[in-house]
């Protein structure tokens, strides 16, 4: 990244607590988040993604590190001195102010002029599309609305960087996809920062430019979506992005980034070999299901299993395997594919992997 970053955190822990109780919820945390970019932080529950940023927003202070706002250390800036804007879960909507009045609030506290509030609550309302509903309550208006109007506050006074924790969290699934769109959209119309916390990973995966992969307080892999999950580093990041099926090989031969490894049931092929994954032995491999092809049983150069269930997604069919090792492997096919292997409960039936499907996860069982 070569302009100057957005966000800049240099070696950023946070410490809760001290002696048997202490918790570090952050830990030597070194990213860079760059100008009108939608950086997501990503990760389960207690990872850190909310401790990170509400360090970044001021509401916490750090045990030790820096922060910076385009090369501006902030770090000890209270958060009504930083450019930052947050848009919470709750959305913390006055119930008894309109619309016009709640995006209008944050000017105001700022003593913006009466003329330069009115234009920009007007063009607040026109970029999330609710003009009709200016004059309305907002504990008058569906769970969606209110959304909007938390991000028009937030956007009201042209924030450097925009934080948003888990805002679709509370709403329905179809809401939320279309809420997906509509804060992709914002984002690149107004040029601002988004930094978005979630734990899903689709919501990740739709709106971002980057995604860091959050664990035990530190990000594990920083990268496109595309990268995070064409290209997982280690196990736990294969795992949370989408589904992987984990198997045991075993290394045969190495030449340059590739390995030649022995699959259950003796199966050589080749796969995907990271830097920093281990060169020989046994080792663990990662295969996305929908890399998988299920074949009749027989045929050449597959690798034989029994089928243990058969689900069906509507667009999707899972075809859960037990291999001749006892370990399982699940393979997703288009509902509609025809000439399909017979997958009922109990058939015998071969899998094998698309070129480049396989790669061995830097981390051993």
């Amino acid at each position: 990244m070569t302009a100057t970053p957005a966000i800049e955190t240099r070696n950023l822990s946070k410490i809760f607590g001290s002696g048997d109780g202490e918790v570090r919820a952050l830990d030597d945390v070194s990213l860079e988040i760059g100008e009108n970019e939608f950086f997501t932080l990503l990760g389960p529950s207690g990872c850190g993604k909310t401790t990170l940023l509400r360090l970044i927003a001021g509401f916490e202070t750090a045990t030790s590190g820096e922060l910076l706002l385009y090369g501006k250390d902030i770090s000890h800036e209270p958060p009504y001195r930083r450019s930052i804007n947050t848009v919470f879960q709750s959305y913390a909507l006055f119930p008894h102010l309109s619309v016009a009045q709640n995006i209008a609030f944050g000017l105001e506290m700022l003593d913006r002029p009466k003329a330069e509030i009115s234009k920009t609550v007007d063009e607040m309302l026109a970029m999330v599309r609710m003009e009709a509903m200016a004059h309305r309550k907002t504990s008058e208006i569906s769970g969606g609305q209110q959304q909007r109007v938390a991000l028009a506050r937030a956007l009201a006074p042209h924030p450097k960087v925009l934080l948003l924790d888990e805002p679709l969290s509370a709403l329905d699934l179809k809401l939320r996809k279309e809420m997906q769109r509509e804060l992709k959209r914002l984002q690149v119309e107004t040029g601002i920062t988004f930094v978005f916390v979630t734990h899903d990973q689709e919501e990740a995966l739709t709106m971002s430019d980057r995604i860091a992969v959050m664990s035990a307080g530190k990000p594990l892999q920083v990268g496109s979506p595309r990268e995070i999950y064409d290209t997982p580093s280690n196990r736990f990041v294969a795992s949370f992005i989408g589904e992987s099926n984990f198997l045991n090989a075993i290394i045969s031969h190495v030449e340059g980034g590739a390995a030649r490894i022995v699959m259950p049931g003796g199966t050589q092929i080749d796969a995907v070999l990271p830097a920093q994954a281990p060169r020989e032995g046994a080792v663990t491999v990662a295969i996305r299901p929908e890399q998988i092809e299920l074949l009749p049983e027989g045929t050449p150069d597959t690798i034989s299993g029994t089928v243990t269930d058969t689900v069906y997604f509507g667009t999707d069919t899972h075809t859960h395997l037990r291999l001749e090792n006892g370990e399982t492997i699940v393979v997703r096919q288009p509902a509609s594919r025809e000439g399909r292997a017979a997958c009922e409960r109990g058939e015998t039936a071969g899998i094998r992997f698309a070129d480049g499907a396989v790669r061995v996860m830097e981390d051993t069982p």
